[in-house]
């Protein structure tokens, strides 16, 4: 471990995050100007916050556990078995799990790929129940030359053969909406269109869209209305800045206190997750960009 780190983490522990470790931060445009979403304030409490554990990679999942305690909130995306134990050690929810998927290529919506989806998933559904918790993450997969249609005719063949377990077992099965423009080529859920239609197909209260707030401005913007319009098949919300991923802020084209009031005025009780590839080249500097951005969508 670098001596920064041990110096990250000797701080959190002593309780320092909301103050001792964010007042180090000397490279953050927002702090240095005193913009709102600078002042560090106590969380509203009407969205439910969490991020996603790959976006901090350089941190270990019981370092990341710490920083959002200190940070306020208390739930990290895209956690698989091996570290939930972490997570309840620190009383910190898994709000999106993952696992039983075999990549992002290799979905539901060709059937070449079922088969061991279907044991994966019926295996996976139990381990999150068992744990006490919700969410499950799964995807569409590419489409290799074929239409959209077939994509979701083979989609509900699949989905259905593990629908009646995740109902069992009160596990929520969330398809990630992705972009097939810049980061995903060839993806079948590229549009909120394909998604919702899956969704209507399958017609149960355990399949939901995983609304990805960055890849849909990409693939489609209109991303108020396309939530106002449409939250009943939204089960979670991921965000990041367009273009390039990064923070959440004025340098990029989303307004996201905006859209995490429109989510809000749904009655949306799930989660809304960071998914953000922080730019500071230190680690203080990343945790502010973290803190940041849950102040930014915290209406």
């Amino acid at each position: 471990m670098s001596d920064s780190r041990r110096q990250i983490i000797k701080n959190l522990a002593a309780g320092a995050a909301g103050v001792g470790l964010l007042s180090q931060v000397s490279n953050s445009t927002a702090a240095e100007a005193k913009t709102p979403q600078s002042v560090n304030r106590p969380l509203k409490g009407n969205i439910h916050h969490s991020m996603a554990r790959w976006t901090y990679q350089d941190l270990s999942v019981e370092e990341l556990c710490q920083v959002v305690i200190k940070l306020g909130f208390s739930a990290i995306d895209l956690i698989g078995p091996d570290e939930w134990p972490i997570l309840k050690k620190y009383g910190v929810h898994s709000s999106m799990c993952n696992g039983a998927e075999l990549n992002l290529t290799d979905g539901w919506g060709d059937t070449q790929f079922h088969e061991a989806l279907i044991v994966r998933y019926h295996r996976h559904i139990d381990l999150v129940a068992d744990a006490g918790y919700t969410n499950l993450i799964c995807f569409s997969g590419n489409k290799r030359g074929m239409a959209p249609e077939v994509g979701l005719e083979n989609a509900v063949l699949g989905l259905k053969q593990i629908l009646p377990h995740a109902e069992k077992r009160g596990v929520i099965l969330q398809m990630e909406l992705f972009n097939s423009k810049v980061n995903h080529p060839d993806y079948f859920a590229d549009n909120s269109a394909w998604g919702i239609e899956l969704c209507k197909r399958l017609d149960s209260p355990n399949f939901k869209l995983l609304y990805d707030i960055y890849h849909m401005q990409i693939s489609e913007g209109d991303i108020i209305r396309t939530i106002k319009d449409n939250h009943q098949y939204f089960g979670h919300y991921h965000t990041a800045g367009v273009p390039g991923r990064h923070e959440i802020d004025e340098s990029q084209e989303l307004f996201y206190p905006a859209i995490a009031k429109a989510i809000l005025a749904t009655g949306f009780k799930g989660y809304l997750a960071q998914e953000f590839l922080p730019t500071p080249p230190d680690m203080p500097g990343k945790i502010e960009s973290l803190r940041q951005a849950i102040q930014i969508c915290d209406v």
